[in-house]
């Protein structure tokens, strides 16, 4: 269907088992009292990560496409390969992942022992909803097969949201959904954040707008009065498509004045699934990439996450910001880098409360559910594709593919209920007298009022307590023990907030 221009290929059984023996005989080599950690340069965390002079786990042989299934529309994926080439493994089969999470980077071990969310997350859930099964190296150095009803269900239900604190995946089948070749979008404006909440409360539950199937939802919010809903759509219709991969700039492209009259556009698949990455959202401006006269000059190769990633990294080596603030006359700054989920009905108030308290705009929107049995309006092989779906008339999974809802006790969600994914990542003046983290502290507690939750792969500074409400409460440590009996890997607090 699509053609992969990147070389990916299928590397099959013989090469996946070399590269878990030399994770094995990495483990074996750590010293038993040393913490044991992977041995990567790279990361998606905003958080200070844990430091050892130890060898780490030694993951080089872990990051590919094990093999495709289009008949039973499944993959084996090794833990460490990222989402860039399992897409481009998968969409030569007209397939992909039931959720691609924005950045090209981010690993599909990441994104199931982490979270993972995009505009598919509506129908389809978090990333860890569509693993089937998974082989875990655990804490205890085995490595064990755990599914949703064998022996280890307890560890296939507790992976998700422990960062590796459980253990490290090397392989995991996950499910796949058929995709066309071109998504159709639509951008609603909205000058009410009320009237956006209801309308996005609408399309999550009817799946159509318009007469129109939704298959792809999100929204960008600028200012309390301009904020759109993004509405996709799979087509095989032929036409001409955008490209964001230049000098346009996706977010730019969605803002328009009219709001009795949606804006449209159109992505080949591919460019959809990446269209955030070109510029990290919008957090490419902070290196004047936006800029024409710079992105005329700034090498294509290097429009992705994974470079402003490095250079992020050089600015905490050596403080670029601050000592720029500084020359300035301006205070340092507070990193604001954060995911939250607070439900769907309280998403005008905090939305609300964010604009007057924060000064960081925009924000990204993503409504979320866990996943129901196969809803009608989710399959793009319908007849029409337009039909809007009947209560009371969804369709039954396929055999073998139950999406039920599961428990996941590290990071519960409820059943039926909508959520939306408010993200924000920036900086804000440090005020002097305040504690470190203020205004981090002062969005954990509006999150928490507000019966919501937020990711853990940035800064966070709730007291254990807390944090152990939130995130596992008494089974987490049983599950801990079980898996990791000597305490070889680090405990979710130490890792999520006191970052040992």
């Amino acid at each position: 269907m699509v053609d992969s221009k990147s070389g990916i290929r299928e590397i099959g059984l013989a090469a996946h088992s070399a590269g878990v023996q030399r994770l094995l005989s990495s483990y074996r080599a750590i010293p038993p009292d040393a913490n044991v950690r992977l041995a990567k340069k790279t990361s998606n965390l905003f958080r200070a990560r844990a430091k050892s002079n130890a060898p780490g786990l030694d993951v080089s042989g872990l990051g590919a496409v094990i093999s495709v299934d289009p008949d039973a529309r499944t993959a084996d994926v090794q833990g460490m390969c990222t989402y860039e080439n399992l897409v481009a493994a998968t969409l030569p089969y007209g397939l992909a992942p039931l959720v691609v999470p924005q950045l090209k980077t981010i690993t599909l071990g990441g994104a199931v022992t982490g979270l993972g969310i995009e505009s598919t997350s509506f129908r389809n859930g978090l990333p860890h909803e569509s693993v089937l099964e998974i082989d875990v190296l655990t804490g205890g150095g085995e490595i064990v097969t755990a599914t949703p009803d064998n022996e280890h269900a307890d560890l296939f239900r507790s992976f998700p949201n422990s960062y590796g604190t459980l253990g490290y995946s090397t392989r995991i089948r996950i499910e796949l959904e058929p995709v066309k070749r071109y998504v159709a979008l639509r951008h609603l404006r909205f000058t009410d954040l009320g009237q956006l909440q209801r309308t996005m409360d609408r399309i999550v539950l009817e799946r159509v707008w318009d007469g129109i199937a939704v298959d792809y939802l999100d929204g960008t919010v600028f200012t309390a009065t301009e904020a759109y809903l993004t509405l996709g759509v799979q087509t095989d219709e032929p036409g001409p498509v955008s490209d964001y991969t230049d000098m346009d700039i996706y977010y730019r492209s969605i803002q328009h004045e009219s709001v009795n009259h949606p804006k449209s556009d159109r992505l080949t698949i591919h460019d959809y699934l990446w269209r955030w990455d070109t510029d990290w959202f919008w957090c490419s401006r902070a290196f004047g990439t936006q800029n024409p006269k710079i992105r005329r000059f700034w090498p294509k190769r290097y429009l992705r996450s994974s470079f402003y990633w490095k250079l992020i990294g050089l600015d905490q080596k050596y403080d670029i910001g601050d000592r720029l603030e500084a020359r300035k006359g301006l205070p340092p700054r507070e990193r604001v880098v954060q995911d939250v989920e607070v439900p769907l009905d309280n998403c005008e108030h905090f939305l609300d409360w964010f604009l007057d308290e924060i000064p960081i705009e925009p924000l990204w929107l993503c409504p979320l559910r866990l996943r129901e049995p196969a809803h009608p309006a989710a399959d793009p092989d319908r007849p029409g594709h337009e039909a809007a779906p009947r209560p009371g008339h969804e369709a039954a999974p396929r055999p073998g593919h139950e999406a039920a809802p599961r428990p996941w006790p590290m990071y519960p969600l409820e059943p039926s209920r909508t959520y939306v994914n408010i993200g924000f990542w920036s900086s804000v003046p440090i005020v002097p007298g305040q504690p470190v983290g203020a205004a981090n502290r002062l969005i954990e507690k509006k999150v928490s009022e507000l019966d919501g939750h937020k990711s853990l792969y940035s800064e966070s500074f709730y007291d254990e307590d807390e944090f152990t409400l939130l995130y596992g409460g008494d089974h987490y440590p049983q599950i801990k023990k079980r898996y990791d009996p000597d305490s070889r890997l680090l405990d979710l607090y130490s890792k999520a907030v006191q970052r040992k």
